[in-house]
């Protein structure tokens, strides 16, 4: 990670996120679409953060840079203090690469391939040695409550299960910044309030930085902040009041 990596350590005292006068704008003339529209956002490491808005807000287009994804059109990303705008391609995957990890609500897990192998994957990228990458999957897998279940392929576990395995398979590489993007879409109502109370008890126990999008209500009310998307901007960013 040598450059992004030495970026990174020397500004830790700065916060872990923050989007300056953002803009991201699709087209030009009559064509145009400002999905971002001068955003800025600032999120501490160890916050839960929740975000929130209608369809074509700007949440994902925002997810989307924050995950190093896309990039802004205007403005600046700091992550940790270091332009993220200014990083070429694979600078910017190296540090998703190492300091992110990423959950979506279709799971993405391999289905012919067992739920260690699954968790595994991140660290192959990385080229970890073989039993470095068993013992810190098994160890993702304890964490979120699989221990014993390492050899299950996900069409032998529930969708919960599923889920816990993607969160053990972003959290594989001790990730700054944990991004969740509906989470909790594809579970029962059982299922999601369990997931929820993984992801709350990560980030309080380990002090995981979380940031999740959501539809949502009551599952956003487990973050200490929720952020509301509005026609690319921020409407608001009020605590949730909640107590989980």
């Amino acid at each position: 990670m040598s450059a992004v990596e030495g970026a990174l350590t020397a500004v830790d005292t700065a916060p872990l996120i923050e989007l300056r006068q953002v803009s991201r704008i699709y087209g030009a003339g009559l064509t145009e679409v400002r999905a971002l529209d001068g955003v800025d956002l600032r999120i501490r490491e160890g916050e839960f953060v929740a975000v929130m808005g209608p369809s074509g807000s700007g949440k994902s287009t925002a997810m989307n840079i924050l995950g190093c994804l896309d990039t802004p059109t205007l403005g600046s990303y700091r992550f940790l203090g270091v332009a993220v705008e200014t990083l070429d391609r694979n600078q910017r995957a190296l540090l998703r690469r190492h300091y992110l990890g990423f959950v979506f609500q279709g799971f993405n897990l391999l289905n012919r391939t067992s739920a260690l192998e699954n968790v595994e994957l991140p660290l192959i990228y990385r080229r970890s040695p073989r039993a470095e990458r068993h013992a810190l999957a098994r160890e993702a897998l304890a964490m979120v409550g699989l221990a014993g279940w390492e050899h299950h392929t996900p069409g032998e576990l529930s969708g919960g299960q599923q889920q816990r395995v993607a969160i053990a398979r972003a959290l594989v590489t001790a990730p700054s910044l944990l991004l969740a993007d509906e989470p909790t879409g594809n579970l029962d109502t059982a299922r999601s309030h369990e997931i929820m109370d993984l992801l709350t008890g990560l980030n309080r126990e380990r002090g995981i930085t979380v940031l999740m999008v959501t539809h949502e209500a009551d599952m956003a009310a487990y973050a200490h902040r929720v952020i509301h998307f509005l026609d690319g901007r921020v409407a608001d960013a009020a605590p949730s009041g909640a107590s989980a």
